[in-house]
C-alpha cells in the first residue's frame, strides 16, 4: 500500500493541489480575497509544465465563467474560484451553463456582504448558491466543506458529479476554511483525459464533427413547446439528483433532545458547542448538511421526530433555517443563531443562544 502524502497547508492551497492531482484541464480565475491563494498556488506549481493544465488569470469574473462555459462545453474538466461579489458577477454564465447542461466547477470562498462588504468570513451566499442566482428554473450541485481535507476531497467529487449529471457544481466554502491551516492527505495523481477519452465519454461535447454531425452547445430555444420539454428534462434530472446525491453527517444524535444544524465552519464551531453544552447536562447533537443542494430534508425531518428543538447556526442573518423549517414542516420548533458582518461566533455564544431560546423557562 502506497504511503499517504500528508501536508500542512491552507484550505485554498489544498484545493489548488487537488485540482492538479484530479486531472483538471483548466483553471480560469480572478484574484479576490479571501481566495487569492488558489490562483497564487497554481501559478507557483506551474502545472502547465507537468500535466498540461491551463492556468489563466482572466480579465474579470465575467470572463472566467464564460471560459468555463467554453471549456466545459468541449468536455474538459475546468474550474474557477472566487469570493462572494465575484461569484455574483458569474451568475449569468452559471445560468447559461445550467441551461446548456455544461459541467464545470465553481469555488466560492465566502466573505461578508452585501455588496463589496468585508474580506472577513461569512456564509451569506447560501441563497445565491442553493436558489440559483441567475434566471430560470435551475439548480446547481452545492457541496459545503468544513475542513481543509474536504477542500481537497471535494474537487474530484465535484467534477465526478458535474459530469455524471451534466450540471455546474459549486464548492461553497468560506474565509475560515479557505485560510485555516490543517494537515491534509492529498489525493493521488490521476492523468488528464485524452481527447479520445473525452469524445468517448462525452458524446454531447463540442469536440469537432469529424465523422459525425455537429454538436451545438446552447441554452437558447425560441419555440416554447420545445423549451418546456427542455425544462421538464432538467426537472427530472434534478429529481434524480435529490434521490441519489444527498450527503450529510451526524454526531451525538442517539440521545439528543436538541439538535444544532450547521454547515461549513459553523459546523466546526457547533462541535465545540456540543461539547460545552453536554458538560452542562444539555443533550444536544449535530446535523451537518454536506450537500446544501440537494438539501437533506428527509433526513432532517426524520431526525427531528424525537427532538424538543432545533438551533440552526449560520454565519448570516438566517438562510438555511428556511430549508430546515420547510423540512420539519412545523413538527418541531426551529430557532436561528448567527453573526453578521464577517464576525465568526464563539462556541460559548451558541451555548448561550441554545439555553436562552429553549431552556431558560425550565
Amino acid at each position: 500500500m502506497a504511503e499517504q502524502e500528508v501536508k500542512l497547508m491552507k484550505g485554498n492551497e489544498a484545493l489548488a493541489h487537488a485540482a492538479i492531482r484530479c486531472g483538471c484541464d483548466g483553471y480560469f480565475g480572478y484574484p479576490i480575497t479571501p481566495q487569492t491563494e488558489v490562483i497564487e498556488t497554481l501559478s507557483e506549481l506551474k502545472p502547465w509544465e507537468t500535466t498540461g493544465m491551463v492556468v489563466l488569470q482572466a480579465e474579470s469574473e465575467v470572463a472566467s465563467i464564460n471560459m468555463l462555459y467554453g471549456g466545459g462545453g468541449s468536455g474538459k474538466r475546468v474550474m474557477t474560484s472566487s469570493s462572494s461579489p465575484g461569484v455574483s458577477l458569474m451568475q449569468e454564465g452559471i445560468s447559461y451553463m445550467a441551461g446548456a447542461e455544461v459541467p464545470g466547477l465553481i469555488v466560492d470562498v465566502q466573505r461578508g456582504g452585501p455588496g463589496l462588504g468585508t474580506i472577513q468570513p461569512s456564509q451569506s451566499d447560501y441563497f445565491q448558491a442553493t436558489r440559483g442566482g441567475g434566471n430560470g428554473d435551475y439548480y446547481i450541485l452545492v457541496l459545503a466543506p468544513n475542513s481543509v481535507q474536504e477542500m481537497a476531497d471535494f474537487v474530484d467529487l465535484s467534477f465526478e458529479l458535474a459530469f455524471k449529471y451534466r450540471i455546474p457544481a459549486m464548492i461553497l466554502s468560506d474565509g475560515v476554511i479557505g485560510q485555516m491551516m490543517e494537515k491534509v492527505v492529498l489525493p493521488p495523481f490521476k492523468p488528464r483525459r485524452t481527447n479520445e477519452e473525452i469524445i468517448k465519454e462525452c458524446p454531447w461535447a463540442s469536440t469537432g464533427c469529424k465523422g459525425r454531425k455537429p454538436v451545438v452547445i446552447t441554452s437558447l430555444e425560441l419555440k416554447p413547446e420545445i423549451m418546456e420539454q427542455r425544462n421538464l428534462q432538467l426537472q427530472e434530472k434534478y429529481r434524480k439528483i435529490r434521490e441519489n446525491e444527498v450527503r450529510y453527517e451526524t454526531k451525538f444524535l442517539d440521545d439528543a433532545e436538541y439538535m444544532i444544524v450547521a454547515f461549513g465552519s459553523a459546523a466546526r464551531i457547533a462541535e465545540k458547542t456540543i461539547e460545552l453544552a453536554r458538560a452542562e447536562g444539555i443533550k444536544v447533537g449535530l446535523f451537518r448538511p454536506i450537500t446544501l443542494w440537494p438539501f437533506p430534508e428527509k433526513e432532517i425531518a426524520e431526525a427531528a421526530k424525537k427532538l424538543k428543538g432545533i438551533l440552526v447556526a449560520e454565519i448570516n442573518a438566517g438562510m438555511m433555517i428556511e430549508d430546515v423549517r420547510l423540512a420539519v414542516n412545523g413538527t418541531v420548533r426551529c430557532e436561528h443563531y448567527g453573526r453578521l458582518g464577517g464576525i465568526v461566533p464563539e462556541p460559548e455564544e451558541m451555548v448561550k443562544a441554545l439555553t436562552e431560546k429553549y431552556l431558560r423557562t425550565i
